[in-house]
């Protein structure tokens, strides 16, 4: 689905982020770029989404240029409008797109079902949690059906018990949907449960160090079965070897 061939990034305040990453993406595949902070994986992940241009190198999509709606983007934050609903919240790339409510407000109500938060459609972001604040943000970028879902640390800031429900529920989603999910986080345990494949990048500038194809079957017991903690074992002997 998509290729960078020896990307790299060097910022105006001389700061290189990014150095020769070459990387190929398949259709359906969900992978996480893990690494430590500052190695330039958010800044990886803006120039696939076109936030950000390389200063050499090339990223070529096969079937072209993304149209719009094709990429959806989650944050860090869940960046909600704080005086609007969920679900207007949700509506927001779509009426930026010029689709009128009575078009979009099935597709709009259809995603927050997606996301687990049916009957929320009319709470305002304080009137959520942190972990329900996020859901919402996940159906914002689902409600344009995109076919690449770009993750940045979005469940960072959430306690432990609320993270490992919307990993479980994101899988689902995954499965579900069978969009493409590069999914950013610093968190190898995080990265071992989630992705089919765990791409290390190295303390900046930022470059591939290894990539590890997962064999930990998908669910939410994943993480006690044996070959979890082998693939944990696998990552941190890596990630060890490229500090």
């Amino acid at each position: 689905m998509l290729s960078l061939t020896h990307v790299s990034r060097r910022f105006a305040n001389g700061v290189e982020a990014l150095a020769d990453v070459s990387l190929d993406i398949a259709a359906g595949d969900f992978v996480a770029l893990l690494g430590p902070s500052g190695c330039g994986k958010s800044t990886l992940l803006r120039l696939i989404a076109g936030l950000d241009v390389p200063d050499c190198g090339s990223l070529a999509w096969q079937d072209g240029p993304p149209r719009p709606g094709m990429l959806g983007y989650v944050f860090q934050d869940a960046t909600l409008l704080p005086w609007a609903s969920a679900a207007e919240n949700v509506f927001l790339p779509l009426r930026l797109r010029g689709l009128a409510w009575s078009e979009a407000g099935p597709r709009v109500a259809a995603a927050l079902v997606q996301v687990g938060l049916d009957g929320f459609a009319d709470a305002r972001p304080h009137e959520l949690s942190g972990g329900m604040r996020m859901r919402v943000s996940i159906a914002r970028a689902l409600v344009t059906r995109p076919r690449v879902l770009l993750m940045d640390e979005p469940f960072a800031a959430l306690d432990e018990f609320t993270r490992h429900k919307l990993q479980e529920d994101l899988l689902s989603l995954w499965r579900d949907l069978g969009c493409t999910i590069l999914f950013v986080t610093h968190s190898l345990y995080e990265a071992a449960f989630l992705a089919r494949r765990i791409v290390l990048m190295s303390p900046r500038p930022g470059r591939i160090v290894h990539d590890i194809a997962s064999m930990v079957p998908s669910g939410a017991e994943a993480r006690l079965d044996p070959s979890y903690a082998t693939l944990v074992a696998d990552i941190t002997r890596h990630l060890r070897n490229a500090a």
